[in-house]
């Protein structure tokens, strides 16, 4: 995308009233204006928030908030050439219960208050492969931690992705401290748990079902704070996790 586009879709994405994009001085190390308050302040109601983490163009948030008009979704990326696309379907469709956030994940817990979001939607995450990198993943004990403190009791995380590494990962991680597994594949389009809502395909999976790649998937929930056991190699994480 040309610098041009991108500058013109920040600009509009400014028009937008289901556009946040709170400045770094608001979030780094102290608490949005917004947190705790979104049902009151923003949504003007009290139906359950959903957030998906690194939204990209979209996709998921705004088929969610199609499906479920009863809840409310925050697409949340810090790229919002992406997001813009997202954001401009539902201003033109009038769907009222999803808005897209400019942030990085990192500061959800300055942007989020204890037990305000219902569910968290991970899909197609970089799996972030190299070892050393671990931390970055988005099902890292880092950021699982950060999840805990902001969803409700029994809250659901959702994991969608290609890469058998990041699956295995998180399965992993989730065995290593006594996580709650609801639902689980490494292949949901040969499985019997696809549905429409795991139907729901982003850009990125439009590439890599074209390319072969089967997509996973795992429903979880947190019986409580997360430590990142000894790392592994991949390839033995993935004989143990996947068939």
């Amino acid at each position: 995308m040309s610098g041009k586009n991108k500058l013109k879709r920040f600009t509009e994405n400014k028009t937008f009233p289901n556009v946040i994009e709170p400045d770094f001085k608001e979030v780094f190390n102290t608490s949005y204006s917004m947190r705790g308050k979104w049902s009151s302040l923003f949504w003007k109601n009290s139906k359950p928030i959903v957030l998906e983490l690194g939204c990209g163009k979209g996709e998921y948030s705004v088929n969610l908030a199609r499906k479920y008009p009863d809840k409310n979704f925050i697409g949340i990326d810090i790229k919002g050439a992406r997001f813009w696309r997202g954001a401009k379907t539902a201003v033109e469709e009038n769907i009222p219960n999803v808005a897209f956030l400019r942030s990085r994940v990192e500061f959800i817990s300055s942007l989020f208050a204890e037990n305000e979001i219902s569910e968290i939607w991970i899909t197609f995450p970089d799996p972030q492969k190299e070892k050393r990198r671990t931390k970055k993943r988005l099902t890292s004990a880092r950021f699982l931690n950060m999840y805990l403190t902001i969803l409700q009791e029994n809250g659901t995380i959702n994991l969608k992705t290609d890469s058998k590494e990041l699956y295995a990962y998180t399965h992993y991680i989730i065995s290593k401290n006594n996580h709650r597994i609801h639902t689980s594949s490494d292949d949901i389009y040969n499985s019997d748990i696809i549905d429409d809502i795991l139907s729901i395909k982003t850009h990125y999976e439009t590439i890599f079902l074209k390319e072969g790649k089967p997509i996973t998937y795992t429903q979880f929930s947190l019986s409580g704070e997360t430590v990142e056991p000894p790392m592994l190699e991949s390839d033995e994480i993935v004989e143990l996790f996947t068939t």
